[in-house]
């Protein structure tokens, strides 16, 4: 086994527990390895810090597995899984639907698996989890036990690694678009072709908490995609939902879902730019009791953040300027770029500029199978407040 000795001692970050180690931290490699191979990785001081997987085609240069002096085989694998699949079970109410492996929470770095239903989504986003691909899912049959297990790796991502864009059947044949339930819910998802693995798990528990909010409400839901937000305000009693998205395709998915549980009597489903169509309904004096904002991720890098303050400034501005007297606000940012304190004074400059008084009634991040590593600020992306705009 190779020696990676680094150029400085042990990074703070890597102190605190963040599992990456950069290619400029590398001082020199002692011993023979081949991409994707285990490494030991010790500071300038020769103290150890732990065992990982490497790759020097990524800046992301080692991923750290352990920091315990162990073995990395098949039952070192064997128990990670285990041990995140019993997480699961503890904090899940539902595991009809959830993740099962969240990268590096998981201390699994690079590895995604998502569960619907009888089906698994997996995700080998590096060299170092793709060479062991075939183990992976010999032991995700073995402990989770699906029907069938299908590879999205059909993202950018996997090139910096120098692997291929692909996607696939992994183990089984199956329909791509399956039926799986969320709070008893039901939804279908495109295994094959919806975005990410099909389907956003992280909003689950976000969904719940809704429910209180939009009884009885006129609800406008925007950047509504197969319409999750729309199904579930509906199921728990709004009196009308809008439900808006710029595409065709994930609106008719999203009419089918409102259909799927017999509730889309009162959803309609709006196909147009967010952007202008807010524009136009405050021109046209349009109100609602609650707006729900779930947009995309406006920033991906450090360096369009400004870009992306301003979009969110811009939706939610005009979100406020058409909720009613004692109406909510749910707005969410899925930009990892964008910290919470970031996002909450976005809303209120909006606030401001709205000329609306609010009140923050709840902060929220992903679901708890989404879990978070204090040390590890990536595994923190999700933001979801609630506010009444009085």
């Amino acid at each position: 086994m190779a020696t990676v000795i680094l150029n400085r001692k042990t990074p703070d970050r890597t102190v605190l527990g963040h599992p990456w180690i950069y290619r400029t931290e590398i001082d020199r490699i002692e011993g023979e390895y081949k991409p994707g191979d285990i490494v030991d990785v010790i500071d300038k001081n020769k103290r150890f810090i732990g065992k990982g997987y490497i790759n020097l085609k990524s800046m992301i240069s080692i991923r750290l597995l352990t920091r315990k002096d162990e073995k990395i085989d098949e039952e070192f694998f064997r128990k990670r899984i285990s041990d995140a699949w019993e997480y699961r079970k503890k904090v899940m109410d539902d595991l009809n639907s959830c993740r099962i492996i969240y990268g590096e929470s998981d201390f699994l770095p690079a590895l995604v698996v998502d569960k619907f239903g009888d089906y698994l989504v997996a995700q080998f986003l590096s060299l170092g989890m793709d060479i062991r691909k075939d183990m992976i899912v010999t032991l995700l049959e073995e402990i989770i036990k699906p029907k069938g297990i299908f590879e999205r790796d059909d993202v950018p991502v996997r090139e910096i690694e120098g692997l291929e864009q692909k996607k696939g059947y992994l183990r089984g044949f199956f329909e791509p678009i399956q039926v799986f339930t969320e709070n008893n819910l039901r939804f279908y998802v495109d295994i094959q072709n919806g975005q990410k693995t099909g389907y956003f798990l992280d909003q689950k528990e976000n969904r719940v908490s809704i429910a209180k909010y939009v009884k009885g409400a006129r609800v406008l839901d925007c950047f509504c995609h197969t319409g999750s937000f729309a199904v579930h305000a509906a199921h728990y009693g709004a009196k009308e939902i809008t439900a808006v998205d710029i595409s065709d395709d994930a609106l008719a998915m999203a009419e089918k879902n409102a259909r799927l549980n017999s509730l889309e009597d009162r959803i309609s489903f709006v196909c147009a730019n967010v952007f202008d169509l807010l524009r136009q309904y405050v021109s046209q004096g349009k109100s609602y009791d609650v707006v729900i904002l779930d947009p995309p991720a406006f920033t991906k890098s450090k360096n369009t953040v400004d870009s992306a303050i301003k979009g969110y400034k811009e939706i939610n501005l005009r979100a406020l300027k058409l909720i009613n007297p004692g109406g909510f606000l749910i707005t969410a940012s899925c930009s990892q770029h964008i910290s919470p304190e970031l996002f909450r004074n976005v809303i209120l400059d909006a606030a401001v500029d709205a000329k609306r008084c609010i009140r923050l009634v709840e902060e929220r991040s992903q679901a708890k199978d989404h879990p978070i590593l204090p040390g590890v600020p990536e595994t923190r992306y999700l933001k979801f407040l609630i506010f009444q705009v009085l």
